[in-house]
């Protein structure tokens, strides 16, 4: 945590970047996404789905909303930023709140179709047709030998004691809860600092470090740098941050010896169903396309069908594929990747950040992601894929 003090004079040096910066801080922590976008009937619409035989169209429920989305967006622009005096932050700033306006949008049309989707496009774009050739030359490759590391055979309680003893390299606190109203197997919520693990799965020792390396050593590692930044915007999230975050994570899971062929292939059917929203393909032609073309067997399929059409369309994951390519490839270049843990940040962020960081308004991080110190991958079909990419 930065000292007082020099947080103080930091204070009386910028007070209206300071006063925004707290105002913001405020009204993001009434926003996060993903606790709204997952449904919470998923278990029930899956066995109706089934039990059509794969063509009824599951009707997901969702969380209510804990605030008024008119007024929080009123309040994100009712913002004076003509009071920070500094045309660069300004700038960043006004860019900060066009994003979380944004978001609000797409929290506010969730389980509304295409009117969700067109906010989510705003938000997370939509696979290029580079991401789709990537994702298409990822999957012609065969499936690799099953070992028993792929075997789930852990309760969610012991992945929780395995994840406590992973996280004991690292100083900051873990906070885990259990949770049967998340998409993924375990996720980190950035708001409350926890992470959620999944009620009802079984978990694979690969699938425990795939994991452990993902969501405790990128994205709590990047919370935990983001709140011991003077400003308080670097631990609620940056605009594109997700694009890097994920590229940063799944690396973490490539250098910490834990991705396979099967994950790469998982992210690769991610952007075919986010592709899929935009050529107007409903639930069941989704899955069809994953389950009944590529083959993957019908609970994965479902899965990844799931995360694409929830909402109404939700193509956030169309980024972890294209975010991979972007860090893997700053990696090969041996270019530093601690500014992009400084907290939720983008690359498109980094001039920004080292200009503030000539201000003392950003300060060198603290956490490191400790998979990033050598190279545990020994798979030499995942490199040649991964310096084959677009």
């Amino acid at each position: 945590m930065i000292p007082v003090k020099q947080q103080n004079e930091l204070q009386r040096q910028y007070p209206a970047l300071f006063d925004i910066d707290s105002n913001l801080n405020r009204l993001v922590k009434r926003i996060e996404l993903l606790s709204y976008v997952n449904p919470l009937n998923t278990e029930k619409e899956k066995h109706r789905f089934f039990a059509s035989k794969c063509t009824c169209e599951p009707e997901f429920k969702y969380p209510k909303l804990k605030f008024d989305p008119y007024k929080l967006q009123r309040l994100f622009f009712s913002q004076r930023l003509e009071r920070i005096e500094d045309d660069t932050i300004r700038k960043f700033y006004q860019e900060v709140v066009y994003y979380y306006a944004n978001m609000i949008q797409c929290i506010e049309t969730i389980g509304r179709g295409k009117k969700f989707y067109y906010n989510s496009l705003r938000v997370h774009g939509t696979p290029t047709e580079k991401d789709v050739d990537n994702a298409r030359f990822i999957l012609h490759y065969k499936d690799e030998p099953t070992s028993s590391d792929m075997d789930k055979v852990y309760s969610p309680e012991e992945a929780k004691t395995y994840f406590e003893e992973f996280a004991q390299q690292y100083d900051f606190p873990l906070n885990i809860r259990f949770s049967v109203h998340i998409a993924a197997d375990a996720m980190v919520s950035n708001a409350t600092k926890t992470l959620f693990i999944k009620k009802n799965s079984k978990f694979s020792k690969n699938q425990l470090l795939t994991l452990a390396n993902h969501e405790i050593g990128v994205h709590l590692v990047t919370t935990y740098n983001g709140l011991q930044q003077p400003l308080a915007i670097f631990s609620n999230g940056l605009p594109k941050n997700v694009e890097t975050q994920e590229g940063l994570a799944v690396l973490s899971e490539y250098m910490g010896g834990a991705l396979t062929l099967k994950r790469l292939k998982e992210l690769a059917y991610r952007v075919m169903a986010a592709d899929s929203l935009i050529k107007g393909y409903s639930f069941a032609d989704t899955y069809d396309l994953i389950h009944g073309q590529y083959k993957l067997n019908r609970d994965e399929a479902f899965a990844i069908t799931l995360r694409a059409h929830r909402g109404g369309g939700f193509t956030k994951d169309r980024l972890y594929l294209s975010g991979l390519r972007k860090i893997y490839r700053r990696y090969q270049n041996e270019e530093p990747l601690d500014v992009l843990l400084t907290g939720k940040v983008a690359l498109d962020n980094e001039q920004s950040i080292n200009y503030m960081k000539s201000l003392s308004l950003v300060k060198p991080i603290t956490h490191k992601s400790h998979s990033f110190k050598q190279k545990l991958n020994t798979n030499a079909t995942l490199d040649f894929i991964l310096n084959n990419l677009k």
